[in-house]
This record gives structure tokens, sequence and C-alpha cells, in this order.
């Protein structure tokens, strides 16, 4: 039977936010980045040393119930299609969520531009606009059923976006990792 707080949306959108802060610190030019979310104190009970080394915060010290903590997958490189990319993957049942943090770029709903129907096309057609605008999305799932996605765009870096389907087929993609 799961803790109490486990399952609760707050706990994702907080790990998410974490995860904006640490992957921001890299700046805009970071390839797509991905991360296995484990329970604060199940990782605490496994594994207490390194929990003891990261300063990893439970509930015992704090956390609130269900906190996450973020584990990067150092081996996650990205063919550039991330919904291919993640279609392919599986978490065992010890990861309770999983997020992705990802570089885009985008133009603005008022631009009239014909975009061509090939991806490839279309992404490097928008890259060289001079309108293009970049934005910073971290969106995450977890097993209970949440998604949520934060964004912060490049032109206005002190302002933190937030919406439960931000990137709704990313965030759909990420749920099916988790099934």
């Amino acid at each position: 039977m799961p803790e109490a707080g486990v399952g609760s949306p707050e706990a994702l959108v907080a790990a998410l936010v974490d995860l904006d802060r640490h992957v921001g610190r890299n700046g805009w030019e970071s390839p797509p980045r991905l991360f296995a979310l484990v329970l604060s104190d199940v990782l605490a009970a496994a594994e207490p040393q390194l929990s003891a080394q990261l300063g990893l915060r439970t509930t015992a010290t704090g956390a609130a119930p269900g906190a996450l903590t973020a584990i990067e997958q150092d081996e996650f490189v990205s063919s550039g299609d991330l919904i291919r990319d993640l279609a392919h993957l599986e978490w065992p049942e010890t990861v309770y969520g999983c997020a992705l943090a990802t570089v885009r770029m985008f133009l603005p709903a008022d631009g009239d531009v014909d975009l061509p129907d090939d991806p490839v096309a279309a992404a490097q057609a928008v890259a060289q606009h001079p309108r293009r605008q970049e934005i910073l999305v971290v969106v995450g799932a977890d097993r209970a059923g949440n998604r949520h996605g934060v964004a912060r765009l490049a032109a206005q870096p002190d302002e933190l976006l937030a919406a439960q389907d931000l990137v709704p087929g990313l965030g759909a993609a990420l749920a099916h990792t988790l099934s």
C-alpha cells in the first residue's frame, strides 16, 4: 500500500520545478535529458549511505510525503525524435515517475508562416526564422496518472510557465513508459 501523499500532483510539480532549476544551470544548448523519479523515502531506505551523502530530504527530515528524487539517465541519447525514443523505453516498478527536459524552438501563434509538411524541413525553417523563440520544457508523468510540465522562454527567463498538459504528446509518451 502506498504511503500517504504518494500520488499527489504536487510532488510531481515540485520535482519538475527542481529539475527546471537544475537543467537551467547548463544553459540553453543542452541536449534532451531524461530522469527517473523515485520516491525519496524508498531511495533513502534502499541506499542510506548515498542518501546521507546527497543530503536527501525524506519525510523524517522534513520533506513532504511522496516527495520525489530525480536520477538522471546519463546513457539517454535522443535520435531527434523524442516520442519515438520514448516508445522503446520501459521503467522498472522501482521508478515511480519520469521526466524529460529539452529545449525547443517555436514560432509565435500570430506568425503567418507556411511550414513544409516534412518534419525535418519544418524544424529547419523554424530554426532559421527571425521570429523564432526558444523554450526550455521539463515534462513529467508518474504512476498515479499525473502529468505536468513547466517551461521557461529564453526571452523571459525569470517567468516559469506551468500546466498539466503543457506538452500533451510528450506527457503521454512519458506516461506510456511507466505502464
